[in-house]
């Protein structure tokens, strides 16, 4: 398996979702702005949307990919495999619906629980946000069942196709702030496009599912309803999904215990954490899936064929250039994060201290960055062994540690405290799972990898030294006219650019033999 080829491929096309995802939060910005509509548009799509990122790609994702790639390439060729996906997809539909149709008529309740005290207080926006929230929620159920296909291309080595269904999503959200904003200013049109853009949700995860069933259907996939049956690959499936509810979805459950604190935060705080973490989920998107999706089906066939050596090269691999590609970033969205928001959501009703507090929060959840994405390339080594339950305690112990940052942190920081404690919650977790991994000897750092990351660190500090002292120079350029933020803000990326990735050339970090080693296939 060539590393940069597929993380190539998958953060590509993630890059351009993630793109049209920063476009959809600066029109979001300008049409609905901060706090009102706007934060209950976010705690509505924020719902399903950490629901899909938790069970579907989070636990379902982890656990069914190992199970299905024993079956791939057998004295049956697929069948056997597609067999049990047919099996799995029979078991998730009843599931799908009964959790659904139980959300729809719990809807008021669980917005109770998670709204903002200025939210629930405003009878009219609590109902809007009931209403969104309930035309929102069937994009799960479709997502579900897309990522069940997606899991199915992903284990065939086929990631372009699920890779790029997420832009589906946010070219309906863009559409949706278009029709949107030709309705004009006020409150009666912030409530109608809020309505538009929880129908675009939905309508996304319609598409998305169709998209992924016909390239399945080109991969010899033959999607069949039957009968529910509990057979023992699904039993099988279904006591793994449990314990990696926690292990691969903790950046997810904490956005849950986020959305606890947050409402006895002020108004405007939950609109701009989702602000702000787009910019983080940049990033984090791009690399972190990527990675973690191009690992594991390859994992699992190395340690289901004893090739440990091959398991141990891939997942070095794979820390390797998660940190050569996130640190910078890290530091890099630290520095220059208010320059950033300034510049790209400052305008219509997003005002420049929204951008400002915006900024404040990006800052503390880049903290965490390299953390989040070295959880998703630490946990497919347990995964792809079966072990469900190590993740699961390392994650419990991540999970209370945030809550008690949580309590220290927010009544003194606010909404900045909140981003904070989840990063440094997330460098604990991530800690705990590569000194497990060292403990069992499944995976180390190497003193050569080992070196090659000092230097990282080394050119990364470079970097944001320089960013430091240009950031203050564009301070009256970041709100000027369309021409001026482009220019700051590309001004900034390429001189970052050119001192990291000069200083790692000089170090010895990105070389021909480093290149050559990620795109080897065979030690």
């Amino acid at each position: 398996m060539s590393l940069i080829k597929n993380v190539s491929t998958i953060g590509g096309l993630t890059a351009i979702s993630r793109i049209f995802g920063f476009a959809r939060d600066m029109l979001l910005a300008r049409v609905l702005g901060a706090g009102g509509v706007a934060d209950a548009w976010q705690l509505a799509f924020q719902l399903p949307n950490i629901f899909r990122r938790l069970f579907a790609e989070g636990a379902f994702a982890s656990a069914f990919v190992p199970l299905f790639n024993q079956r791939v390439g057998g004295k049956d060729g697929n069948d056997d495999a597609f067999r049990f996906a047919n099996d799995v997809l029979a078991v998730l539909v009843p599931i799908l619906l009964g959790f659904s149709g139980l959300s729809l008529i719990a809807m008021p309740w669980v917005m109770g629980l998670f709204a903002s005290d200025a939210l629930a207080a405003d009878g009219a926006r609590f109902d809007l946000g009931v209403a969104m929230a309930r035309i929102a929620f069937p994009y799960l159920a479709f997502m579900s069942l897309a990522t069940l296909l997606a899991a199915i291309l992903n284990s065939m080595s086929r990631f372009a196709a699920a890779a790029a269904a997420p832009i589906i999503l946010n070219l309906c959200l863009v559409a949706a702030l278009v029709g949107g904003a030709m309705l004009g200013e006020g409150e009666a049109a912030k409530h109608q496009t809020g309505l538009f853009l929880a129908v675009s949700v939905s309508l996304s995860g319609l598409l998305q599912f169709l998209w992924l069933w016909f390239w399945a259907r080109k991969c010899g996939f033959h999607l069949k309803l039957r009968r529910p049956r509990l057979t023992p690959e699904v039993g099988a499936l279904g006591r793994l999904i449990l314990p990696a509810v926690l292990g691969a979805g903790v950046y997810q459950i904490s956005r849950f215990i986020d959305l606890f604190f947050l409402s006895g935060l002020p108004d405007k705080s939950i609109t701009f954490l989702a602000m702000a973490d787009r910019l983080n989920q940049l990033p984090l998107g791009i690399i972190g899936i990527a990675l973690g999706t191009a690992i594991l089906p390859a994992l699992s066939r190395y340690i289901a064929q004893s090739e440990d050596g091959e398991a141990f090269r891939l997942q070095s691999n794979a820390v390797e250039l998660a940190l050569l590609l996130t640190l910078p970033a890290a530091v890099a969205l630290y520095v220059t994060g208010t320059a950033i928001t300034r510049a790209f959501y400052t305008g219509g009703a997003y005002t420049a201290a929204d951008s400002i507090a915006t900024g404040s929060v990006v800052a503390m959840l880049v903290v965490g960055l390299p953390a989040y994405v070295l959880v998703k390339v630490l946990t497919p080594g347990f995964f792809a062994r079966r072990d469900t339950k190590t993740p699961v305690y390392t994650a419990a112990i991540s999970l209370t540690l945030n809550v008690v940052l949580n309590l220290l942190l927010v009544p003194r920081l606010g909404v900045e405290g909140l981003a904070l404690a989840g990063s440094l919650a997330a460098w604990t977790n991530c800690a705990m799972l590569y000194a497990i991994l060292a403990w069992k000897g499944h995976f180390h750092l190497t003193g050569q990898v080992a070196w090659r990351i000092a230097r990282i660190v080394l050119a990364s500090a470079a970097m944001g030294g320089v960013l430091w002292w240009l950031v203050p120079l564009g301070t009256d350029w970041y709100v000027g006219g369309v021409l001026e933020r482009i220019t700051s803000i590309a001004g900034l990326v390429l001189a970052g650019m050119i001192v990291f990735f000069g200083l790692a050339i000089a170090f010895g970090v990105v070389n021909r033999a480093t290149i050559g080693q990620l795109r080897r296939r065979k030690a």
